[in-house]
């Protein structure tokens, strides 16, 4: 794991690292040197009464926490930005490769279980970065200079102050597999929280309107509940570990008490030699506990980083599209599906589907529920491939072409408008920086978005709100109608675009998209029939086959599925 880590995210940063680790060893022997420096203290000064020996032992002793004051400030500046760094390259990286995945696996995995995957797993891990670069390393050497000291001064001494390590090693063992199994369960309630919370903020109105607030808020409680004692048991783990080294070091310095004290007595060491084996001892204690609590900080971070590396490991079906869109030179956008077929699991949506939608005209798909329509655009912009068939635009199999490219030959236009919480102008422009003013203005006409955008106080630069809840649907509609115009792509495919807009919205919205539409290969899918009327060619479709198609004459006088659902729809009117 460790290994992986440095390859993918450490290793960039090894200049700075190496800075870094020249600082700790230097701060780290300052201890060494501190506690050797209490031998000739008490030896010469408060024993031997030498005054002379004070300013030098003084000086030596200021010296040594001066110097641990610079290095230790300087390596901090410097692994704190490499930690952040690094937390922020994992959480651009793991936000690049996730929208690389297939529509499969969204549909799979909650939007709260990858906003804990990106964030908060990623977060995580970001004082292992500290633990292991600055903790493990100045307090490694800062035991190693101790040890010297201690050996150095009495090695019989340092080994009795060893007697209880032995037993740290069993219990540490099984404590470090508690706490990696409690921590990768508690990221998973993580993630189920910030599934519900999710949920419940995205509908808002229906929660209230349906009084569920009590019911959310029971739901969200129990996951709470279920959180707080997953993260008091990983807590009790990680305190166990450094109460097992207090309880050895204990052990330790009654047992050289016991022996040592006797030779001090009997004036074989000298209290100089005692108080500097003490001092090193008791400066050890610390890096001691940090060192046993690291290991359950590396527990909690690795159970963050298997999650995160699970996720990385994860690949596409289909190559991710390419940084330069190539839009493909076709001799028309003549679109054929010959004999589709695809599945989900184990469920046949689209069975042997066959149409042509010609270039430069409205294609409508009508049809129940569940008939495979909205899995038809799935299958023309690849976010699916299909089991066998073919899909063919201007004659070229889209199987062939470029990914990035071939979703250069499509705007969508959808019931729910994407919108992000930003300005309309950014809502519109989507980071485009080669618009002039003139041709933003023109989009905006023809888009029918000038009508209300003009009469708000900041204009185009709105705020649109979260999800565009500033703009009611019409609004929102004609939005990304202004989006598609820029984009002045060859084929336009509307799915459901004024299904759930009031008449006088629907009006402003059909205007827009009749302007869109001209000289554009249309593919329209839609359940009122009335906005397809005029249509060039309508394609009733069932259970996944197209059932007739022609134009709605056409299709009236032969009766059958269209002209079944027609006189469903207009019985009545």
């Amino acid at each position: 794991m460790f290994a992986r880590l440095w390859r993918t995210y450490l290793r960039r940063h090894a200049p700075m690292i190496a800075v870094a680790g020249t600082l700790m060893v230097i701060e780290g022997s300052t201890l060494g040197l501190l506690s050797w420096l209490l031998k000739p203290m008490f030896d010469r000064i408060f024993v031997g009464g030498q005054a002379d020996a004070i300013w030098w032992v003084g000086l030596g002793i200021f010296g040594l926490f001066a110097l641990r004051a610079v290095t230790g400030v300087a390596q901090r500046i410097i692994v704190t930005r490499i930690s952040n760094r690094n937390s922020a390259d994992m959480q651009a990286d793991l936000l690049r490769h996730v929208l690389t995945l297939d529509n499969a696996f969204f549909q799979a995995t909650s939007p709260g279980t990858m906003i804990a995957r990106v964030a908060s797993d990623a977060t995580a891990t970001q004082g292992i970065w500290q633990a292991l670069i600055l903790g493990a390393g100045r307090d490694a050497v800062g035991l190693v200079s101790l040890g010297t000291v201690a050996i150095l001064i009495d090695p019989v001494w340092t080994l009795v102050t060893l007697i209880g390590a032995p037993f740290l090693i069993g219990p540490n063992f099984v404590l470090q597999r508690y706490i990696r199994k409690k921590s990768a369960a508690l990221r998973e309630i993580t993630a189920a929280r910030t599934t519900r919370l999710d949920e419940v903020f995205h509908g808002v109105t229906p929660v209230k309107l349906n009084g569920l607030e009590q019911y959310q808020v029971g739901r969200f409680v129990s996951l709470t509940d279920a959180f707080v004692t997953a993260k008091v048991k990983s807590a009790a783990g990680s305190a166990m570990i450094p109460g097992l080294v207090d309880l050895a070091v204990g052990l330790g310095f009654f047992c050289v008490l016991l022996y040592g004290g006797r030779e001090i007595i009997s004036g074989e060491k000298t209290v100089g030699d005692f108080m500097s084996f003490f001092a090193a001892m008791t400066l050890a204690f610390q890096p001691i506990r940090r060192l046993a609590s690291l290991t359950g900080t590396w527990q909690k971070a690795a159970a963050s980083l298997e999650r995160v590396f699970q996720l990385l490991d994860m690949r596409p079906t289909l190559p991710g599209p390419e940084p330069v869109l190539r839009r493909p030179d076709l001799p028309d956008t003549t679109i054929r599906f010959e004999d589709v077929r695809l599945s989900y699991g184990k469920s046949e949506i689209l069975r042997g589907l066959d149409f042509t939608a010609q270039a430069g005209r409205t294609t409508a798909l009508v049809g129940p529920s569940g008939a495979g329509k909205t899995t038809v655009f799935n299958v023309l912009t690849r976010l699916v491939e299909p089991k066998s068939g073919r899909v063919t635009i201007g004659g070229q199999d889209i199987a062939g072409m470029e990914l990035g490219g071939l979703r250069s030959l499509f705007s969508v236009v959808t019931q729910d408008a994407l919108l992000f919480d930003e300005t309309i102008r950014e809502n519109i422009l989507l980071g485009r920086t080669d618009v002039s003013e003139d041709r933003l203005r023109a989009a905006i006409e023809a888009a029918h978005v000038a009508e209300f955008v003009d009469a708000m106080p900041a204009g185009l630069d709105t705020r649109a709100g979260p999800r565009g809840s500033n703009l009611s649907g019409g609004q929102r509609q004609r939005v990304a109608i202004a989006r598609a115009i820029l984009r002045d792509t060859p084929i336009l495919l509307l799915d459901e675009a004024t299904s759930a807009l009031d008449s006088a919205a629907e009006v402003k919205v059909q205007a827009a998209l009749e302007t869109l539409s001209r000289g554009r290969t249309v593919l329209v899918i839609a359940h009122r029939l009335s906005t397809v009327a005029g249509a060039d060619k309508i394609v009733a479709m069932e259970h996944g086959r197209v059932d007739d198609e022609g134009t709605q004459s056409e299709l009236l006088s032969r009766g059958g599925l269209f002209a079944n659902l027609h006189a469903l729809q207009f019985e009545g009117t």
